[in-house]
């Protein structure tokens, strides 16, 4: 009877496992990590620096505000992105203004204590009608609406939706006309809906306060005002992930916005001041502002030497003045 002999098998090496498994598994306890500490830095950021003001609900967004000053006349004044209401208050501008006029600084949705619910396209056109209803709220009649570089695209939307519940407008240090801009593929990022979220969450706080000297610097130039600003300015407000979201947003959004108003600029009817420092570094006041005055049916320009973008803080009583000038058109 023969016997089947069992065969050697060849031995086998152990399996190994490959790192990628762990090294994604830390990466997102890292990830978790990181947005536990920015969260924490959130909570002090607001503890450190509540509401200055009052809140209005309206459709579906918890929108604060600032008010100073009395008087038949009211004033709006609009930051720029990544700013708050705090810009307004540390320039000096809207207590200079205070001294006759009522004046209101709003939080646009989604910076200082704005809420910016997700789900919407908060481009101009959205953040008007907003603010055109807390305009009816508050009971303003006609006020002067004052916009800052990014809020200065909110202020045209505003005029060009309800011309009639305006007085006039003060555009200040704005973008009006499309050009190629190296930092918006920088800067947009975070604001992608689902993609950016890992982004706001775990560097780009980081990088936030990393840049935030530099950047101060170059809003500034060529006049003085950068230290300042910064000694007053609640920076931990400002790179909280959720205001990130709102600065990356707005970011995308500027050259698109620009494109579709700017076929409008010749339909704007509401009277407007457009001023600029003529050393404007951040957006070129020769190419932006004179090219809008000159397109607008009711304008006039006026450009203030030696000062940047930061205009209404290097001249904050040439600003004032104009603003309060604004004022007296019928």
């Amino acid at each position: 009877m023969a016997v089947a002999l069992d065969r050697p098998r060849p031995l086998r090496a152990p399996r190994r496992r490959g790192l990628a498994p762990w090294l994604a598994l830390a990466a997102l306890a890292a990830g978790a990590a990181t947005a536990l500490y920015w969260r924490k830095r959130t909570r002090s950021a607001e503890r450190d620096h509540p509401p200055l003001g009052h809140f209005l609900e309206i459709d579906g967004v918890r929108l604060h505000y600032v008010e100073r000053g009395r008087g038949e006349q009211a004033i709006l004044l609009l930051h720029g992105n990544g700013s708050m209401v705090q810009d307004f208050l540390a320039s000096g501008v809207m207590d200079r203004l205070a001294a006759r006029h009522r004046v209101i600084a709003f939080d646009r949705p989604g910076f200082g204590h704005s809420t910016r619910p997700k789900g919407r396209l908060w481009g101009p056109a959205a953040q008007a009608d907003l603010l055109l209803q807390a305009v009816d709220r508050l009971g303003l009649h006609r006020p002067v609406v004052v916009g800052h570089s990014w809020g200065t695209l909110v202020a045209l939307a505003m005029g060009l939706r309800r011309p009639q519940a305006l007085r006039s407008l003060v555009l200040i240090s704005g973008y009006y006309r499309p050009t190629l801009r190296l930092d918006v593929p920088l800067l947009a990022p975070p604001g992608i809906p689902i993609l950016g979220a890992p982004l706001r969450w775990t560097i780009s706080p980081a990088l936030g306060r990393l840049m935030f000297p530099l950047m101060m610097k170059r809003i500034f130039a060529p006049g003085p005002g950068a230290q300042r600003f910064a000694r007053h300015f609640p920076r931990e407000l400002a790179l909280r992930p959720a205001q990130i979201r709102a600065s990356a947003a707005e970011a995308g959004l500027m050259i698109p916005a620009a494109i579709a108003y700017r076929r409008r600029h010749r339909a704007l009817r509401v009277p407007t001041l457009v001023v600029a420092g003529s050393g404007d570094r951040l957006v070129s006041s020769s190419h932006q502002s004179v090219g809008l005055a000159a397109r607008l049916p009711r304008a006039s320009l006026h450009l203030i030497p030696g000062t940047g973008h930061m205009v209404h803080h290097q001249a904050p009583g040439k600003v004032a003045a104009l603003i309060d000038l604004a004022t007296t058109v019928p």
